[in-house]
């Protein structure tokens, strides 16, 4: 009963973060409160005995994309610019959040001992494991072998983010050794020469 109402509130927590997030008009704020729900999900993955994805989503969610974020802002300004809500747009999107709710509702309770992964495909993992694969760690074999390219996969995300990161800190590094200063690109640049002073 305990989890339930842990899981409970770690849900509202997740679910008043993103309302925050949506109200919010300087970007900066967006930024910290998507970090802030990527922190709040890996918690409830720990919760949920999903340990490997929590770090995943804290390593990924909360670090790397943060940054990533934090330096495109560096590009691009921090106020939203207002713009008309787009009718065919939020009727998309409304659509898709029904068709994942129906499909929420018809997947099995969470634990429950007669769904296929826990009569098949999990025994065969325990049993099996070290006799296929050679590890006797389960947990190991399954994300190297079993579900390797998903595996391998998740290693190409984390790697191209950690490019993005070397790259954006890269140009700073470069520019501050140059002595150039890149004008934000907010900043309204004039056709005119710039007059001398009088001397």
């Amino acid at each position: 009963m305990s989890e339930f109402f842990l899981n409970a509130i770690l849900m509202i927590f997740l679910a008043f973060i993103a309302i925050m997030a949506i109200r919010q008009n300087r970007l900066f704020g967006v930024v910290m409160l998507s970090g802030a729900y990527s922190l709040v999900a890996a918690t409830w993955f720990v919760v949920a005995d999903a340990v490997d994805v929590a770090f995943t989503e804290a390593a990924v969610g909360a670090g790397v994309s943060t940054v990533l974020a934090l330096g495109t802002l560096s590009l691009v300004g921090v106020e939203e610019k207002k713009r008309p809500i787009e009718p065919f747009a939020l009727v998309i999107a409304l659509g898709t959040g029904l068709l994942l709710l129906l499909a929420v509702l018809d997947m099995p309770s969470y634990g429950l001992a007669t769904t296929p992964v826990q009569l098949h495909v999990g025994p065969h993992y325990l049993l099996e494991s070290e006799r296929e694969i050679g590890v006797p760690n389960v947990v190991t074999s399954v994300l190297a072998s079993y579900r390797g390219f998903d595996t391998f996969g998740e290693t190409v995300v984390v790697f191209t983010a950690a490019i993005g990161v070397f790259l954006i800190i890269g140009g700073w590094t470069r520019a501050a050794r140059s002595g150039q200063e890149t004008p934000p690109v907010n900043e309204k640049r004039s056709n005119h020469p710039q007059e001398k002073s009088d001397a």
